[in-house]
């Protein structure tokens, strides 16, 4: 494409698209970047730069660009039938299909599936089915979900209340009404300053939860809500005690517990599901992103089997659903990429070859002046950018993961900053040369980065930014 289309493109753009989670003004200033097509584990802008896409596009590219398959299972189901929906006791081929695969990857408690057009979709789902739940269990009083400080579910008023980021709340507020949030299991950010061990900190994490559970009374508590790894807000890869101490939790005041597998279902860890790895049992389950690949949008909840068998012998009907709900040709092309990831390995290859190998290769960062920590799970990375001279974060003024962000794209690779964390989340079928070769990339954006903080004061960053 040429310079002139791109700019065509980009002042089209300005004048009549509204971004997501974007500065308006901002980026009205600087333009969009137009990427155009993707191939692998690479997208490609208008200027034909070829750039690696560390991210998988929002964590959900997980089998890469350019899967003719799914391309051809969606164009199939659309001549076939394009649409109809799922409510008023009709169904159609594809949601039935893909749920009987869902249940069969799933832990062996869940047996059902509500389907939804996102995740955020899916949380707002939650929280519907929750306060159902208890109410069909003659206790109406247990209205009360608990999610985590920086945790994020989406943004639609349930999704965003839900999670606990103060400035969606700020924006979005007021939230949905009981909702309570507890701190979350950082301990980089949260613990390490005081000098305590990881799984002590796990542990107190654990254990503010049980005090917010006595504060709100037992009786008054449906449920607890927090991702595996907690992506959108830093790649936050909990101690090792945190979650076996948050089941105990549960258990010993039967809260139901609500594990968002938005970002980790589907490999993102090793497993099919995170909730595997650390071996929760959680009562439902949000999905989305990585369940077609990001191809079409879908997302569902779910359902273990005590919450399910209510629902479906004492509820009635359920008030709630979604004019996509289980979309034919979305939910077509979810079930060709399960099917495609299990014939090829895809989860298994994550857990014994590429996430070893990420952790080796991205725990060799941990070296570099500005990184004080380099952690990664499966294909979840992080670096946690530091002042060389102090160990310390930098001042928020110098916006330092903004500036790697930058410095990261400029040198060929998408790698997001949450404030001054560094997070990536490639796709599962990443190789272990395009590993090196996001690894080589980052390390580059660090260097720029270290060289452009020798300037000291955000005046003169911003200056020499022009």
């Amino acid at each position: 494409m040429s310079a002139s289309k791109t700019g065509q493109l980009q002042r089209l753009d300005r004048a009549h698209h509204l971004h997501p989670f974007t500065d308006f003004k901002s980026l009205a200033e600087e333009g969009s970047r137009i990427i155009e097509r993707a191939e692998g584990v690479y997208i490609i802008d208008s200027e034909g730069n070829r750039i690696l896409d560390g991210m998988a596009g929002l964590w959900c590219v997980n089998l890469g660009y350019g899967r003719e398959e799914l391309v051809a299972a969606a164009a199939e189901q659309m001549h076939q039938l394009p649409y109809y929906n799922n409510f008023f006791k009709t169904t159609h081929p594809p949601a039935v299909q893909l749920a009987e695969k869902l249940v069969s990857l799933a832990p062996e408690h869940m047996n059902r599936v509500f389907f939804t057009g996102s995740g955020s979709e899916a949380n707002d789902t939650v929280l519907r089915m929750v306060r159902r739940y208890w109410a069909l269990k003659g206790k109406p009083g247990k209205q009360w979900v608990i999610g985590r400080e920086n945790g994020y579910h989406g943004s639609t008023v349930a999704g965003m209340s839900l999670g606990g980021m103060a400035p969606m709340h700020e924006q979005g507020g007021p939230c949905v009404p009981g909702i309570s949030h507890v701190r979350q299991p950082y301990w980089f950010g949260e613990g390490r300053s005081q000098g305590q061990d990881p799984d002590a900190f796990g542990l107190e994490c654990a254990a503010a939860l049980e005090a917010k559970i006595l504060e709100l009374g037992e009786e008054n508590v449906a449920a607890f809500i927090a991702e595996p790894v907690q992506g959108a807000g830093g790649a936050i890869i909990p101690p090792q005690s945190y979650w076996p101490a948050v089941k105990a939790v549960l258990d010993k005041y039967d809260i139901l517990l609500v594990v968002d597998e938005v970002i980790c279902g589907f490999g993102r860890l090793g497993e099919w599901f995170g909730s595997v790895h650390y071996d929760l049992e959680p009562d439902l389950m949000p999905i989305a992103k990585g369940l077609s690949s990001g191809y079409l949008p879908i997302g569902g909840v779910l359902v273990g089997d005590r919450v399910a068998d209510t629902l479906i012998e004492e509820g009635g009907e359920f008030f709630h659903g979604f004019t996509y709900s289980g979309h034919p040709a979305c939910a077509a092309v979810a079930l060709r990429n399960l099917e495609l990831m299990e014939a090829e390995g895809v989860v298994e290859r994550v857990r014994d070859d590429l996430g070893p190998y990420l952790a080796e290769r991205w725990g060799e960062l941990g070296d570099h002046p500005l990184v004080g920590e380099a952690r990664s799970l499966g294909l979840v990375g992080a670096l946690e950018l530091v002042d060389p001279e102090t160990g310390e974060r930098f001042d928020k003024a110098l916006g330092a993961g903004n500036l790697c962000r930058d410095h990261s794209f400029a040198s060929g690779l998408v790698m997001r900053s949450v404030g001054d964390t560094m997070i990536i989340s490639p796709p599962l079928v990443i190789s272990r040369e395009e590993i090196d070769e996001l690894v080589d990339k980052a390390r580059a954006a660090l260097d720029a980065t270290h060289q452009r903080l020798a300037v000291t004061t955000p005046d003169k960053i911003k200056e020499s930014l022009t």
